[in-house]
Formats: C-alpha cells, structure tokens, sequence
C-alpha cells in the first residue's frame, strides 16, 4: 500500500511539473511575440520617423530652392539690363500713362527687363507722380535711377555741346575736341587741364587721382583719367565742366573695381598707367588680359618692358614707324630706355584695358607680336617669338608702305 501511494504522488507530482512546464514554455513564447512584436512596431516607428524626416526634410529643401531662385529672379529682373552701355534711347512717356503702360514702354524699348517686375517695383517703394515728356534712358540705369528721372520730369534736350572721346585718345587730342566744341583755343584748354592749383582741387574731389600726378616728368598730369565716352550738354559748358563729366565717368568705372584695386599692391596711379599700355597695345581682337599678365610677368623677373607706345608717346609724335633714334630717346615714358612702367599713363584706357590691368590672365607668356591683322601672337621665350618676328615682319613693312601711299594721295 505504502508503495502505491508513492507511486501515485509521485506521478501527481510529475503532472505537476508537467503543467508548470508546459506553462512556463508558454509564457516564454508570448514574451518572444511580445518582444517580436515590440521590435516590429519600433522598427515600423523608426520607419515612420524616417519617411516623415525625409518629407521633412524635401519640403524644406524646395521652399528653401523657391525662395532662393525666387530671391534671384527678383534681383535679376530689378538690375541694369546692360550695366556696361554706353546706348542712350529716347523714350516718351505720354500723359496720363499707368505704371503699367510706362513698364511696358520701358521694357519694349530695351531700358528695363519687366514691365510688370516694374509695376510691382512701384507698388512696393510707394512711387507716385510720375512726369510725362520725352526722356533719354539707357540700359545701364538702374531702377531706381529711371525712376527718380521720370519724377523729377527732367526731360530730354537737344545736347547744345557733344564731345567724343575714343578709347586711347591723349589728352592733348581731348583738349582739342574740347576747344573746337567750345570755341576755344586749345593750347587755353591745355593750359586749364595742367594748371596745378586746379589740379590740386581734383585731387581732393577724386579718390584715384593722387600726388602721383604732379609729378614734373609727366607730360600732362590728367593722362589715363579722362574717360572714353560721348558727353553731350544740354547747356554751354566750360572747360572744368567737360572734365567733371569726364572724371565722374572715370569715378563710376574704378567704383565697380574698388576691392580688387584696395586688394592690390600696385598704386591707382601704376594701374592706370598700365592699363593705358594695354589700350595702346591691344586690337580689337587680342587678349587684354594675356597681355596685360605679360607685362606683370615681366615686371616681375625685372625685365624691360619694351613697348612701341611708350616710345611714341615720348617722341610726341603718333604717325609714322617708329625709327632707332626714338629707340635710343631719353625720356622718363621711354620702356625701351628705363626698367619698370613710364613715369604716368601714354593714353586714356577704356573699361576693358582697365579691367585687364587690375585681373590679369594665368599666362607664362614674356613677349606677344601684333599682327597689322589684329591677331596677338604670345610667346614664352625670346627665340620663339623673333622666329615670329622674322615671320610677319613683312606685313608691317607692306602696311606703312600702304600708308605712306595713301597719305600721299591725300
């Protein structure tokens, strides 16, 4: 009896444990679905985060790329359509006209680049009272500059005085267009540009003309700043007149170049004096720049900078080939003569000689020859470019015959 009692607890108790078991097992298994479960939603969750984080992140990126393209659109649309024209167009402004109607005359004549842009431009600085009449404009004006024009109704004239200036003109052919203009006689202009106490009040008024000028070696002290442009005058002017004009022009250009010339070393006074080089060396199909880095590269291993237009600067005289006495000429713009840049510019330089002067190309380039052409040949050693020499010198020589020919005809 004891036996079977044993047996049968023993057995009672092995269900038991059976149980247990069997419930242990089936907890462990509902915590690795809960677990399974738990990692699944996190991971979905992570997922969702990442989806929502990118959403994010996309619609960002593009309302960021709309307000930045919207923010060029705007300032492209707002700026000079040309700021380096030299154009002037009439434009008539009828009575009665809308902002619309003026936009829309302005954008058809060239002067801005949206007539609606400008309607809304309008809208937004609150400009009213707007002048009708006929009005000289140009592509290089600003809006606001159009603007203060039309409201202040200043009209376009007849120009009682135009003066022109080609790029790489003296100051001496200046002084005579000034004179023919005005009636006066030119060694009176002369005098009046190389007077030194009204030289002297210019250089308080203009930042980039210095000391430099007064110089006693310079020929006249305002070579190299007298702009090349057409100035017309509505009223007579007088000499000091035609030379503000002529200096604010030069002003308005080194403004727009003022930190790259801050930046360098050279003086404004040496800039111009190369960039007048550069103008008297340069066709209209060479290279300013190489040129220009051609002289830096020069300058620099302390060579001579050997250029004809010093040379027939110093002699005074602009026709005629250049011969070996004006070689051997004395004179503090003689670059044949003396190392380093003449004492002050040889010519008045345009916008591109002046450009050219203050960034210069990337070039090894230490001598270039001018075809009568216009092509600008470069070269990095003094054989290969006396091999060109040797090669083209013909084409001068048939030129100046030409020339003489011609000149005799005349």
């Amino acid at each position: 009896m004891t036996n079977v009692s044993n047996t049968a607890d023993n057995m009672s108790t092995c269900s038991i444990i059976g149980e247990e078991r069997k419930g242990a097992a089936a907890l462990s298994d509902f915590k690795d679905l809960y677990k399974e479960k738990l990692m699944k939603r996190q991971t979905e969750n992570q997922t969702v985060r990442k989806i929502v984080f990118i959403i994010l992140l996309l619609l960002t990126i593009t309302v960021a790329a709309v307000i930045t393209g919207g923010y060029f659109y705007i300032k492209n649309i707002l700026e000079p359509v040309d700021a380096n024209s030299k154009a002037k167009t009439a434009v008539t402004i009828p009575i009665g006209s809308s902002t619309s109607s003026i936009g829309q005359t302005l954008e058809e004549e060239g002067i801005i680049k949206d007539g609606t842009a400008f309607r809304y431009y309008v809208k937004y600085k609150n400009e009213s009272g707007f002048q009708a009449g006929d009005y000289e404009l140009s592509p290089s004006m600003t809006m606001d500059e159009i603007i203060a024009i039309m409201k202040s109704g200043k009209v376009m004239k007849d120009a009682v005085a135009t003066i022109s200036v080609p790029e790489g003109i003296w100051v001496e052919d200046i002084a005579g267009r000034i004179a023919k203009e005005l009636d006066l006689k030119k060694e009176d202009v002369l005098k009046q540009l190389d007077d030194e106490k009204y030289l002297e009040t210019l250089i308080n008024e203009y930042w980039f003309l210095t000391d430099d000028i007064l110089n006693d070696e310079i020929r006249h002290p305002l070579e190299g700043y007298l702009f090349p442009a057409t100035y017309d005058f509505e009223e007579e002017p007088s000499v000091e007149a035609v030379v503000k004009e002529m200096l604010e022009k030069t002003e308005s250009v080194l403004n727009k170049y003022r930190s790259e010339i801050d930046e360098r070393d050279d003086s404004i006074h040496e800039l111009m004096t190369l960039a007048s080089i550069i103008e008297e060396e340069a066709s209209a199909k060479a290279d300013r720049t190489k040129i220009s880095k051609v002289f830096y590269n020069r300058l620099e291993k302390d060579m001579i900078l050997q250029t004809d237009p010093t040379v027939v600067y110093a002699r005074g005289e602009q026709s005629g080939e250049i011969t070996q006495d004006d070689l051997d000429l004395k004179s503090p713009y003689n670059t044949y003569k003396q190392k380093g840049l003449p004492v002050g510019p040889i010519a008045n330089p345009g916008e591109s000689s002046i450009v050219a002067a203050i960034e210069p190309a990337d070039t090894d380039a230490l001598y270039f020859y001018a075809r009568p052409s216009g092509e600008t040949l470069f070269s990095e050693t003094n054989d290969e470019h006396n091999k060109k020499v040797a090669k083209y010198k013909k084409e001068w020589d048939e030129y100046y015959k030409k020339k003489e020919e011609e000149a005799k005809k005349e």
